[in-house]
């Protein structure tokens, strides 16, 4: 099967133009309410933070950009995430053209992400996972091109990413010490150039104030991480059941990848070459990270959630492609273009098959119907629009998100811990606030979907 350059582009384009419509698409088209992650981002993304309870700030900035364009339309936050999905994809390209000299084993290299579900299934949902995408795939491009070309520029970039990828999710520290391994490799071989020291410029440069943030907010982010991995409550069980379902649910992720990867190649015969500097990078940058995060399930007795996962396969397909690309066979490229499209079909279909089957779901939750109600008994009572919403991430968040007067949202905490109610409304609340699920003897109170909300405005 000979495909020429110029179908190679277009098939690429096809792909990336068909995978942003789809899964834009199928998630508006099922889905009743933005996912809990899409809603709390907005929710935090009040005032451009530098850092919130649960995350580094960049994951609530873009949706909260986003909100300030296009309001709550759902389907650009579903437009939103794929877009960080595809760029994903297009770094990956540009990476690997320089690993294949055919452009097809780039092109296969691509379309195996899609055997693994963090890039289709589970991107409808932006949050920190997705997030990191981009930037881990941008940190691991300039790091090659800075040991390929030994140039500021590559370096300089290098930190910019590998900063903003730490600003994504700290998870992100896996992908850095893996390429620490290979500066320590690089050492040891007497290849390391000291110009990739200027890095560490960029990287704290950017890093500075969100450090400083985390000092004065008592490392609050870093604190919720651990709480989430439950390794304070570990016993000696754990470290060892943990990492076992580690590695079985990451056995069972790939199978698809690999799957795919049957209908290309014609035999599993690898031959490594550890003087190839090339095949030792990708090892690296695929390997490391996975077994870092692997040892630290076993030494702490900690619960590696699924989705944690997300960016560690983003170069898995260059990286096995490399290793077999001399066993992928032309002629059976029919058949791996055909099981690509029968995964590439089939995901958005069981998407749009459990979204509307299932009805109990987050993003079933009446988030319209209950805003209009709001609203509705606020036109009866006040004269002015609704400046703030007060309440948890979820219910307040979005009562926020679908009110047409984009009031901004504050946590119980930040509203009420340092002043009282009274205080609040004088000094940000005093245009319009509605307060859910808390405490108050003021205003007009009310119940709707189980939920209490409280409101103060203007005759």
């Amino acid at each position: 099967m000979k495909i020429s350059k110029k179908n190679l582009n277009n098939i690429l384009i096809f792909f990336l133009l068909s995978h942003i419509a789809i899964w834009t698409l199928v998630p508006y088209l099922s889905n009743d309410n933005l996912p809990l992650d899409v809603i709390e981002a907005i929710a935090w993304s009040n005032g451009w933070p530098l850092g919130w309870e649960k995350h580094p700030p960049l994951s609530s900035w873009f949706p909260g950009f986003f909100f300030h364009i296009f309001g709550n339309q759902d389907w650009s936050y579903y437009f939103l995430s794929q877009l960080f999905v595809t760029a994903s994809f297009i770094i990956v390209w540009k990476f690997s053209l320089d690993f294949f000299q055919n452009k097809i084993h780039s092109l296969i290299s691509i379309l195996l992400l899609e055997g693994i579900f963090f890039y289709n299934f589970t991107t409808p949902e932006f949050n920190v996972n997705v997030c990191q995408l981009p930037f881990w795939a941008l940190a691991v491009y300039y790091c090659w091109e800075g040991i390929k070309k030994n140039n500021y520029i590559s370096w300089l970039l290098f930190g910019v990413f590998a900063a903003l990828g730490i600003l994504s999710k700290y998870l992100f520290v896996y992908l850095l010490i893996a390429i620490d391994v290979l500066f320590i490799y690089l050492i040891y071989k007497k290849k390391f150039k000291l110009k990739a020291l200027v890095s560490l410029s960029t990287f704290f440069l950017i890093l500075i104030p969100h450090l400083i943030w985390l000092t004065e907010n008592d490392y609050i982010t870093l604190t919720y991480a651990l709480s989430r991995t439950g390794a304070e409550e570990s016993n000696y069980i754990d470290h060892l059941y943990y990492p076992f379902i580690f590695l079985v649910k990451q056995i069972g992720i790939l199978i698809p990848f690999f799957f795919l990867l049957l209908f290309a190649i014609t035999k599993f015969k690898i031959k490594l070459k550890l003087k190839d500097k090339k095949l030792i990078f990708l090892l690296i940058i695929n390997i490391v990270p996975i077994i870092l995060i692997f040892l630290t399930s076993v030494i702490m007795g900690a619960k590696i959630r699924t989705m944690w996962m997300t960016p560690f396969y983003l170069f898995s397909g260059v990286l096995l492609v490399y290793i077999f690309q001399k066993q992928i066979s032309f002629k059976k490229l029919k058949y791996f273009f055909s099981a690509f499209l029968i995964l590439f079909i089939f995901s958005p279909v069981a998407y749009f098959y459990i979204s509307v089957t299932q009805t109990d779901k987050r993003t079933d939750y009446p988030g319209v119907e209950i805003a209009q109600k709001v609203q509705k008994q606020w036109d009866k009572n006040f004269a002015n629009t609704i400046d703030s919403v007060i309440g948890d991430e979820w219910h307040a968040g979005n009562l926020a998100y679908h009110l047409q007067s984009k009031p901004k949202w504050y946590s119980h905490r930040a509203a009420f811990v340092e002043k009282s109610v009274d205080d609040f409304i004088e000094t940000i609340g005093k245009n319009g606030l509605v307060i859910v699920n808390g405490e108050c003897s003021f205003g007009v109170s009310f119940t709707i979907e189980g939920n209490k909300f409280c409101m103060s405005g203007s005759q």
